[in-house]
């Protein structure tokens, strides 16, 4: 979805990262990142490294292990034998080390946090709010989940017969995570995978490496055994296909964009290796005129605009029915206009900084592109000058376009950035089809105060998450994923378990 940094060879010895407090954050000086294989932190093997900026300056500001496929053979040997000890290490052991790793989150909250705002350009408070609280929740979930994960019976009537399911872990699983939700999506994958048993072979993105190798720390500290998580940073096309492509690689769970989930198909279906990929999404947000008026306009702020929009979730198809399209598009238009657009790390700012600069002439290309297709910019739709420390900073105002049609490209195409557009509508039939005309079918929105046609939209939705009356209220228990392009397979609650074993039936004649 983004171009990738640059590379660049360091030399010199390596400088562990400590992130300092805010009062020192404009101190902070050139750091390198290290691998994590076999339970100590290593440098790349052939020595590379890829150059790191800080989004809201511009700035480059550390060093990530430029990454390839000796590092990946060597993560592999690692996991493969630590996975005899582990995969028999009791649920209750297991979940013991998760919980510790849950604690120590937990007590490096605000590092954690600054680390996250720094690396991905997202304000301070949302990373304390949501990201790294998250986080800490996906290791306690499934660190507790994996004790009362239970196992089948049948008893056949009349052959004198049972049958029963026993699940294996698989071996060594690959799991490959995005930049938009660093040390969240980065735990939703590796926890259930080595609470089943599994040891793991990781790649967080190449923009957002930091906190995966805090984390790193914090899985030491402790006290995890050796090769059970290993961590490898670098480039997509070099790591991230080199465990695709691992033989000793049966599982890989990735989320990202779709043009890539469709390249780890490629590889991985002629493998016959089983996948879990979650990948784009353009989410409709359906606000009929019986709404809860300040309820659908308040979180619809959120939902659009959350973390800069690059949350796969957001609802970037706003449709209103028309009687209250207009008055929803002033409110709405004022109150986007007022959200303050600055330095990520200062209290108030509720948007920072998109990913990168590649990101940002992205983003700004479709604003091109919906003025092209007829759209009209109704507030935003340029980048923002921010003063003082980030005046060199990736910031967009936050967009809002309305006069494109349902199904042109600007209303079809995944943008993942701070850009809406407003649709309004006149009939359900009418609005069903405008939601479901685009390639993607992840998550979908629905306001109204009238239940019956509430459950009767929702199930003529072609997505895998419909929410009525709110956004983004997750249940860790539930299903997650995508319809069409937006995925194969479920992660979440106990699919994640599913998917992270294989099921074994073991029928005996008594």
């Amino acid at each position: 979805m983004v171009a990738e940094p640059d590379a660049c060879k360091v030399t010199g010895p390596v400088k562990p990262v400590t992130l300092p407090s805010y009062t020192l954050i404009f101190n902070f000086s050139l750091v390198k990142l290290q691998n994590y294989i076999n339970g100590q932190l290593t440098e790349p093997t052939a020595g590379q490294y890829i150059n790191n900026y800080n989004p809201a300056t511009g700035e480059l500001y550390s060093y990530i292990p430029d990454s390839d496929e000796q590092d990946v053979e060597q993560a592999v040997k690692a996991a493969q034998a630590a996975f005899p000890s582990w995969s028999k290490t009791t649920a209750e052991k297991r979940g013991q080390i998760m919980m510790r790793i849950a604690d120590l989150i937990d007590q490096n909250l605000n590092r954690l946090a600054e680390a996250e705002s720094i690396d991905n350009g997202k304000p301070l408070k949302l990373a304390k709010k949501v990201d790294i609280p998250r986080a800490s929740s996906n290791m306690r979930f499934y660190g507790t989940a994996i004790q009362h994960f239970a196992s089948e019976a049948h008893y056949m009537e009349g052959t004198e017969a049972i049958n029963y399911t026993v699940r294996h872990p698989h071996g060594v699983a690959g799991c490959i995570s995005p930049w938009n939700l660093p040390l969240y999506l980065f735990t939703w994958k590796i926890a259930p995978a080595i609470a089943a048993g599994n040891c793991v072979v990781a790649k967080p993105s190449e923009i957002t490496p930091v906190t995966a190798y805090l984390l790193s720390e914090l899985c030491m500290e402790a006290g995890l055994p050796a090769g059970v998580l290993n961590i490898v940073h670098g480039y997509g096309h070099k790591v991230g296909a080199a465990i695709v492509a691992h033989p000793k690689v049966p599982v890989i769970s990735f989320t990202g964009g779709t043009k890539t989930g469709r390249s780890i198909a490629t590889t991985a279906a002629p493998m016959f290796k089983k996948l879990s990929l979650e990948l784009g999404g353009k989410n409709p947000n359906i606000i009929f005129a019986d709404c809860d008026f300040s309820n659908a306009l308040h979180t619809s702020i959120h939902s659009s605009f959350a973390n800069q929009g690059q949350i796969c979730l957001c609802g970037s198809r706003i449709f209103i029915e028309r009687s209250l399209y207009d008055k929803f598009k002033d409110a709405f238009i004022e109150k986007v206009k007022a959200l303050k657009i600055g330095d990520p790390l200062e209290d108030g700012t509720k948007v920072g900084a998109v990913v990168s600069e590649q990101h940002m002439q992205k983003v700004l290309s479709y604003v091109e592109l919906a003025k092209e297709e007829g759209g009209t910019i109704l507030t935003g739709g340029h980048q923002v000058q921010v003063q003082g420390r980030c005046a060199n900073g990736w910031f967009i105002a936050p967009t809002i376009i309305e006069g494109l049609s349902a199904e042109c490209r600007t209303n079809t195409e995944e943008i993942f950035g701070p850009v809406v557009t407003l649709i309004p509508f006149d009939t359900e039939k009418e609005v069903i089809e405008y939601a479901n005309c685009t390639a993607y079918g992840l998550s979908a929105t629905i306001w109204t105060q009238n239940l019956t046609r509430a459950h009767r939209v929702a199930h003529q939705i072609h997505s895998g998450i419909v929410w009525i009356n709110t956004w983004l209220l997750r249940d860790l228990r539930t299903p997650f994923g995508g319809m069409k392009s937006s995925g194969v397979g479920r992660e979440g609650g106990f699919e994640a378990l599913r998917f992270f074993t294989e099921p074994q039936n073991i029928c005996v004649k008594l």
